[in-house]
């Protein structure tokens, strides 16, 4: 089998301009038929953080996600929605190249952080996965103190040279994270102790403790109680004035409510891209209508 770095390294591809030339091409008219699994709408932006093109991913013999072009636009909150298998959570790991840790998964085609090609043999994964944070689904705190859960990824990354240093960067992120008010006087009980809630803004604050340009999040409200959902989605309308965020969700109240942008799935095929009220609205392909509309999924 051949690696996944050698299969992605084409530093060569000529870098997307972003000035719409290609999306013509695969622009198709309105309420275009399920049977047509060209993306339509708006995959490419100008300004992009993450350029991906022609992506496919493979477990074994089956073919999971099939030439996924579309961008990531700097300092935007684009969601990724979807009945369940259809690709979503698969394409997300593809962005900080989470599906390396699986032996049967093999990625081709092109992504791009900023200018850098991340499936380049050159590329360390470890400072990658800090440029391109995670967030799961299930809160996923150490078992370690509240401090130490943040400051872990700093310390291991040479971002602090002194304990005054590594305190500041722990304030600074729980203080982003929403929750420096409700801990900051037992920093040194453990995070698994804390609510649900709290948990995974806890796990928010690990992310961008290691100032990552990037945030992935993989449906992070999904075993959050409504309140603790509102706390969160909060906090991601306050990050994305510094951060470009990519959100897995089931929950298409949610989509509406945190995204600039929305990219439908369906069976591995990127069906349709464009901003969130248009699609809601007004989406151009039937497959995307009729899961908008609750005929399935």
């Amino acid at each position: 089998m051949e690696s996944m770095g050698a299969v992605l390294n084409r530093s060569e591809v000529p870098f997307p301009t972003g000035d719409g030339q290609v999306l013509e091409e695969t622009r198709q008219p309105e309420r275009a038929e399920p049977e047509n699994r060209v993306t339509v709408g708006e995959p490419f932006v100008d300004d992009p953080r993450m350029t991906c093109r022609d992506v496919n991913v493979y477990y074994g013999d089956k073919h999971a996600i099939r030439n996924v072009s579309i961008d990531v636009g700097r300092n935007e909150v684009l969601a990724m929605i979807g009945p369940s298998g259809c690709g979503k959570s698969t394409f997300l790991r593809c962005l900080n190249r989470m599906n390396d840790t699986v032996d049967t998964c093999r990625v081709s085609g092109v992504i791009f952080l900023d200018r850098l090609n991340i499936y380049d043999k050159s590329v360390d994964v470890v400072p990658l996965r800090a440029q391109v944070g995670m967030v799961f689904q299930k809160p996923n705190p150490f078992p370690k103190s509240i401090y130490d859960n943040v400051a872990y990824g700093p310390k291991i990354h040479g971002l602090a040279s002194s304990r005054s240093e590594l305190d500041e960067v722990v304030e600074r992120s729980l203080k982003k994270a929403g929750l420096w008010s409700e801990v900051s006087d037992r920093l040194d009980q453990p995070g698994t102790g804390l609510s649900g809630g709290q948990q995974q803004r806890l796990c928010i604050a690990r992310a961008i403790a290691v100032r990552p340009e990037v945030i992935l999040m993989d449906e992070p409200c999904s075993a959050l109680d409504p309140i603790a959902t509102a706390t969160v989605e909060n906090l991601i309308a306050e990050l994305q004035e510094q951060y470009t965020i990519v959100i897995v969700t089931h929950n298409m109240q949610q989509a509406a409510r945190v995204s600039q942008r929305t990219a439908y799935f369906h069976l591995g095929d990127l069906i349709e891209v464009g901003s969130t009220d248009r699609i809601f609205t007004n989406p151009r392909h039937r497959l995307t209508e009729d899961y908008i509309t609750g005929r399935f999924g």
